[in-house]
């Protein structure tokens, strides 16, 4: 069982875009995945979060979680992408 904000983004996300909603992309593609894409583009691709001492600079109740809105397994690649000179300000 999910509790926590994990749980409540799912329940927003179910009232706001429902699985077994209809879309138009389950007639165009044959598949039974558009509240997947209708998520997706809702929460967008990626974040930025800075890096202070070799540590992600995050509040003290932020955590990083990684959200999957398909509705069967697909193999995933997580990129992680680090832009700076390396140097601390």
């Amino acid at each position: 069982m999910r509790v926590g904000a994990v749980s409540d983004l799912d329940r927003a996300f179910e009232r706001i875009a429902p699985r077994r909603g209809e879309y138009a992309h389950h007639l165009r593609w044959g598949d039974d995945n558009g509240s997947s894409h209708v998520r997706a583009a809702m929460l967008g691709p990626s974040i930025t979060i800075p890096v202070v001492g070799g540590r992600l600079a995050l509040g003290t109740w932020q955590q990083v979680v990684l959200v999957e809105f398909d509705t069967g397994p697909r193999e995933r690649q997580v990129v992680v992408q680090m832009v700076g000179d390396g140097r601390e300000s």
